[in-house]
């Protein structure tokens, strides 16, 4: 009878898990008296065939060129920040839904970085390395803590400080077909060493869920709804405790134990994967609906790994090790950061552990013997104290990015200002003068000490060389910084290098670098106003004229564009258009004077001097210290 009611006699008489011939289960189930999984097979198809639809999926995109947006939960923090609705953020939701009916069983039976953690459990098997957990108190809730940072916090951050009136997710808004499907994901250069690490390494070391135990934040949302979920593994009273269920179990659960003492698996870690239900020799187990896991009170003792000390030790090490390396070089994104830190915590607390301890193991590997290293103990010594210094290395690297970024960011000098002219160092305060100096000391360290090259970094060296007058040095950055980027990145170097040639006189180089510029990102309409002003140094007037009116059109509201095309009107003898253009540049130009002055600049380098001098008057009107440089 499928009830899960056992009596107190049957509860003792399974609590204690019997020992097996052999200890790699397994390796060979049936020889050692546990039957093969029936359900192995069927998730191994269902998870080769996500696999599949996900390449498919790329194929699509990269011949149509638009295509359903990724099917990731991670994309569920746009819609949360932007309110553009994803096929990522149906997926997640639906999947919440799921859990919370179903249990955790998406991470079983839908995940492509489990499916990876599988296929490389199962390949250390093959070699003969069966993962053993790792068992914390304090680091299972890794997954939760970072999910509340990426999908909750934002949204309260934005709620508390928000205008009364201000809704606190944006209107929204229709993503789920999108033309930059690859816009939120990492390049091939960065996601295979993301796969070895989140796959390979965490099993290697943390055991066959290490990733999804210690890493994954989706995971802590899943564990949550799973323990509210009514569909659970229960038991009958044909169990006879033999234990072949937590010997199969690669997510680190004791089944035999939960499911005597509470009559259902409540151990959050379980993802259905119905192992444990395949290999019941008297089919004991199943997966039913009743009273969910909430409320019970766990009274099973569980061994840890670590001690107390170790444990907070633990923690402090994975915040070092994540900080260090997060987005380092703008390389590494989140979840590769909690893959490296939870391999390094694991790796800094058994390299303390081979320091001070008299024996050790690892795997089959004797590491130290009665006080004495062995030869092994040296090897996993050595290569523990690379990765490590590795960390740290990036630590150092990282503290110097962010205090770039922070110096770059205090620098007060508007951009459009500094462009305006081919010497803006005359506009420089004494404060910016400082974040500069500062700003440009933190990059080149960073520059000459780091492995990789931070392209966003060098983009930001190259704008603080401009603002300095080392305009050539300035052109350098930014072409090398173009090489390396992508997408927006790209087209941002290439607007800033056009602009500079532009002002240096230099405009058959500078059209060829905002050409480029548009054609990564079509939208960029700064960079058309500058294409224009390129066009009307070099007596294409119509060429410009036409270039500015596409740019109006692709944002009616550019007070730049409608004052060219006020001075271009007026040029030709269209007074009742320049008027109206003019009117128009008026109304949106904010009382500004700095921004009156920028566009007095604009126009006076293109010749357009009485409309320019309109701009240098308000200028003076709005702040009389000004002393506009009229021609």
């Amino acid at each position: 009878m499928k009830d899960g009611c056992t009596s107190q006699k049957v509860k003792k008489q399974r609590a204690k898990l019997p020992i097996l011939k052999n200890s790699n289960t397994q390796e060979n189930p049936e020889k050692d008296g546990i039957r093969a999984s029936r359900s192995a097979r069927w998730r191994a198809f269902a998870l080769i065939t996500l696999n599949v639809l996900m390449t498919l999926h790329v194929i699509q995109w990269w011949i149509m060129g638009k295509t359903v947006s990724p099917i990731e939960p991670s994309e569920s923090m746009f819609t949360l920040q932007n309110g553009a609705i994803n096929a990522g953020f149906i997926f997640f939701t639906l999947a919440i839904l799921a859990t919370l009916i179903f249990g955790r069983f998406v991470c079983g039976w839908g995940c492509h970085v489990l499916a990876l953690q599988d296929l490389c459990g199962w390949l250390l098997k093959k070699i003969g390395l069966k993962p053993k957990p790792f068992r914390s108190r304090l680091l299972i809730f890794i997954p939760l803590v970072v999910a509340f940072y990426m999908f909750i916090y934002p949204s309260l951050v934005r709620f508390f400080p928000k205008p009364a009136n201000e809704p606190m997710i944006s209107q929204w808004t229709n993503h789920i077909v999108t033309t930059e499907f690859w816009a939120t994901f990492p390049t091939v250069a960065v996601a295979i060493p993301f796969l070895f690490i989140c796959g390979f390494m965490t099993v290697y070391f943390l055991g066959q869920k290490g990733f999804c135990t210690y890493a994954c934040p989706y995971g802590g949302f899943f564990s949550l709804a799973d323990k509210v979920a009514p569909g659970k593994i229960r038991v009958t009273d044909a169990c006879e405790g033999c234990g072949h269920c937590t010997a199969v179990c690669t997510s680190n659960v004791l089944v035999h134990k939960e499911v005597a003492e509470y009559g259902m698996v409540v151990d959050q870690g379980c993802m259905k994967c119905m192992d444990c239900v395949s290999v019941c020799p008297n089919d004991a187990l199943y997966f039913g609906f009743g009273k969910p896991a909430v409320g019970v009170k766990q009274t099973i003792k569980k061994n840890y790994s670590l001690t107390w000390t170790e444990e907070i030790v633990g923690v402090l090490t994975f915040a070092a090790s994540y900080f260090a390396v997060w987005n380092v070089y703008q390389l590494v994104p989140m979840l590769m950061a909690l893959g490296i830190a939870i391999v390094s915590t694991y790796l800094a607390l058994r390299t303390l552990k081979l320091l001070t301890s008299k024996d050790l193991s690892f795997y089959r590997y004797n590491l130290k013997s009665s006080g004495t290293m062995n030869k092994s103990g040296w090897i996993f010594l050595t290569l523990s104290l690379i990765w490590l210094g590795v960390n740290a290395h990036s630590g150092f690297i990282r503290y110097h990015e962010r205090a770039a970024a922070k110096s770059y960011e205090s620098v007060q000098l508007p951009d459009e200002l500094a462009l305006a002219q081919a010497n803006p160092e005359e506009w420089l305060s004494p404060a910016d003068r400082e974040n500069i100096a500062e700003g440009k000391k933190h990059f080149y360290t960073a520059s000459a000490y780091g492995l990789f090259v931070n392209k966003e970094s060098l983009s930001k060296l190259a704008w603080m060389e401009f603002l300095t007058g080392n305009t050539e040095q300035a052109l350098n950055m930014l072409g090398k910084a173009a090489e390396y980027q992508t997408g927006e990145g790209k087209a941002l170097s290439l607007y800033y290098r056009g602009a500079i040639l532009s002002r240096s006189g230099k405009y058959d180089e500078a059209l060829k670098n905002l050409e480029q510029s548009i054609k990564e990102r079509p939208d960029l309409v700064l960079a058309l106003e500058e294409k224009g002003e390129a066009l009307w140094k070099l007596g294409r007037r119509q060429e410009a004229v036409a270039v500015w009116i596409e740019a109006l059109k692709k944002n009616p509201r550019l007070p730049l564009t409608s004052s060219f095309l006020a001075g271009a009107t007026a040029s030709v003898g269209q007074a009742e258009t320049s008027l109206q253009y003019e009117k128009l540049a008026e109304k949106l130009t904010p009382p500004d004077a700095l921004f009156e002055y920028m566009l007095g600049l604009r126009l006076q380098n293109i010749g357009m001097t009485e409309l320019a001098n309109k701009h240098f008057d308000r200028a003076e009107r709005l702040n009389p210290s000004l002393n506009p440089q009229r021609k």
